[in-house]
């Protein structure tokens, strides 16, 4: 039976280097090797970890469900999958870190709170500061690790995962079919019929590409993987009847008829552009990137979107600094009772509001074209002046 104190005290043991290592770092101030600081910074470690456990599984769990299961329906092959898997990994980290030093400094605080372990801290003489300083050093630790993993493994993850889900679509082209539905492929359009193995029934695509529209109508096709340089997969239709229509003198069009003709999907339509992503790229990289476009006046929504990913580098992971401040606040001035329950249920409604802004602010960039530094960093900033504004009320009472 899963018991939370049993995994607390088997992590306690695991982590226990990195509190004399923390304890170590406050030697120069006023902390030195107090026993009290490295019960807390063990307390604090420890609820991270589990609360990092949590989250890592449901990211985990909701990306297996997104991505993996599509895969494993089409016959893709359960190494490939696997490795899929394994490059999903620190992207992964990197969404769970910030939610996790929430939630988990509050239920450890909280608890702390309800169990009257801080008034043994303030009878020791610690004011509510010197309790703190413990508190923001864990999360800044957190944040610098978190953001090693947002900046180098993550575009190297994401970087093998792309190349690996192309060469997943060359030998399982299958994985982009589906019976009796509509795939986008970008500006095509592609209704088809029954699926059976990689053999379409009938299908008819729609495709609208520069001054023409064209309207593909063909019987039994085939879809196999490409050789060719820049092509994803070839889409082989037999009794095809082709349609372009001018859409400025739209009383002319051609009819083609063929009993066998082959529609090239290139990588770029499936995949997106050839240049590396934004997420394939660390903040040098990205820096680099969004210099050359202002270089060459390119369009300003493009790139305030550069712009808002290379803030996001920061603001993901440093986010950890700003929930260790507000978890504080928080836990002292509302943990007197049931802390660790408050601690749960207030980090879990926080993180979903939280998460919630996060998602509006890049809307507002990409769509609104807002300040990207506003839109990333205000998420942050409220947590801070929430924190800010406890800690006052706090250090009041």
């Amino acid at each position: 039976m899963f018991s939370f104190e049993g995994v607390k005290n088997k992590i306690k043991n695991i982590y226990s280097p990195v509190d004399d290592f923390l304890v170590t770092y406050l030697h120069k101030g006023e902390l030195g090797n107090n026993i009290l600081v490295k019960y807390i910074l063990k307390e604090l470690l420890v609820y991270f970890v589990v609360a990092f456990l949590v989250f890592f599984m449901i990211f985990f769990v909701n990306q297996i469900l997104l991505d993996m299961e599509n895969l494993l329906s089409k016959s893709a092959p359960i190494d490939d999958v696997m490795r899929i898997m394994v490059y999903s990994i620190p992207m992964i980290i990197a969404q769970s870190a910030p939610y996790a030093t929430l939630v988990g400094f509050l239920m450890c605080l909280g608890g702390m709170m309800s169990n009257n372990e801080i008034l043994i801290f303030r009878a020791a003489g610690f004011s509510f500061f010197r309790i703190l300083v413990p508190v923001i050093s864990m999360g800044l630790l957190i944040s610098i690790v978190s953001f090693f993993v947002n900046d180098y493994l993550m575009p190297l993850g994401r970087i093998k995962y792309n190349k690996l889900l192309r060469n997943i679509m060359q030998s399982t082209p299958t994985i982009e079919l589906e019976s009796n539905s509509v795939k986008h492929l970008d500006n095509s359009n592609i209704i088809m019929g029954t699926v059976t193995d990689n053999t379409v029934s009938d299908l008819v695509l729609f495709n609208t590409d520069g001054d023409s529209d064209t309207i593909i109508i063909a019987g039994d096709s085939s879809l196999i993987g490409s050789k060719k340089e820049g092509v994803l997969m070839e889409l082989t239709m037999n009794d095809a009847t082709v349609i372009s229509i001018n859409r400025n003198e739209k009383q002319n069009f051609d009819v083609l008829q063929s009993s066998k003709s082959t529609y090239n999907v290139f990588e770029t339509t499936v995949m997106g552009t050839t240049r590396r992503s934004a997420g394939e790229m660390t903040t040098y990289d990205l820096k680099k990137e969004i210099k050359r476009l202002k270089e060459e006046n390119g369009d300003e929504s493009y790139v305030s979107f550069w712009i808002m990913e290379f803030y996001k580098k920061f603001s993901i992971p440093f986010g950890s600094v700003f929930f260790s401040f507000l978890a504080f606040s928080i836990a002292f001035l509302f943990g007197k009772h049931n802390g660790l329950t408050m601690g749960l249920f207030l980090g879990i409604i926080i993180c979903v509001l939280n998460w919630a802004m996060q998602i509006l602010g890049q809307m507002f960039v990409v769509r609104v074209e807002w300040d990207p530094f506003w839109c990333i960093w205000v998420p942050n900033m409220v947590v801070g002046i929430l924190g800010f504004i406890f800690y006052l009320v706090l250090v009041r009472k």
